[in-house]
């Protein structure tokens, strides 16, 4: 059995399909078991455990043998540095004593120590963690989710144009949550050797002028890319509705990815998605 935590997010929703579709069992895991519905139909188990509850999320783990981390995203209403490191210490005062001999964890690129730079820190502290505890740990860093450009369509389609904090042309590695959840299940099923960190990104690297490309191509219309400058982003995020803290960190966490260059390793495991195919679904389907 394999139990998914934040099995009814992109990427555990992915990872849950690909693991059925192998003919494996699983479990979701999540807090509210009317979202999850629709996999008792595909054969799935569903249990509602909290994040914040430790122990109801302990009972969940002792459900399977193996089972895929994530660190769900906070409300950017409130401080998401304060609460996402919360929620990992909690991750990972579930994993004691349940007996699972592996997991998966979802965790970023950029993953490094730091003070306040988002998903950044927060996922560093989630891997060190992991390596502390004896179970074996395999670490998926993503590349820049694909699906961070899903809230601009409506945007785009009124004004024409893409926002971006990033230089219109700087290649950036991107990969669509599909394929993160493809490759979380392939390292479900491997052998328990199969552990450490693995970096995950898509087919090639895209610029943001591709990305307002893909969505010219999907909606039939011409798409500019509109950068939004450095000095800015802090308003910007505060103008999306995050808090004064939750902007903050999110602009610093860009500007640490800019200035890496978001760099990842030539031996990155590679998804088949491809942005435009991606773009052009999220359209078809807005």
């Amino acid at each position: 059995m394999y139990v998914i935590v934040g099995g009814t997010g992109r990427v555990g929703s992915a990872t849950a399909a690909a693991l059925l579709a192998r003919g494996e069992q699983i479990t979701i895991v999540t807090h509210d078991a009317s979202r999850a519905g629709a996999w008792l139909g595909e054969g799935a188990e569903i249990v509602e455990a909290n994040v914040n509850d430790v122990p109801s999320l302990r009972a969940a783990l002792r459900r399977g043998s193996r089972a895929l981390l994530l660190n769900p995203p906070a409300d950017t209403s409130a401080d998401t540095d304060a609460v996402e490191r919360r929620t990992v210490a909690n991750i990972l005062a579930a994993l004691d004593g349940v007996g699972l001999e592996k997991v998966v964890a979802v965790s970023t690129g950029g993953a490094q120590p730091g003070d306040r730079i988002g998903d950044l820190n927060v996922l560093w502290e989630l891997e060190e963690g992991l390596g502390r505890q004896p179970i074996p740990a395999a670490i998926n860093r993503g590349a820049y989710y694909m699906s961070n450009w899903d809230g601009q369509v409506e945007s785009v389609r009124k004004t024409g144009k893409l926002q971006t904090m990033y230089p219109a042309d700087l290649l950036i590695p991107m990969v669509a949550p599909l394929d993160l959840g493809e490759i979380a299940a392939q390292r479900l099923v491997s052998p328990l050797d199969d552990t450490g960190i693995r970096y995950v990104e898509g087919p090639r690297r895209y610029s943001s002028a591709d990305v307002a490309k893909a969505f010219s191509q999907a909606l039939g219309v011409p798409v500019g890319v509109d950068v939004i400058p450095r000095g800015k982003w802090e308003e910007a995020f505060r103008g999306l509705g995050f808090s004064e803290a939750a902007a903050d960190s999110y602009a610093r966490m860009t500007a640490v990815s800019l200035d890496s260059g978001f760099d990842m390793p030539d031996d990155a495991m590679r998804g088949a998605t491809t942005l435009e195919a991606y773009i052009q679904d999220l359209i078809a389907k807005s």
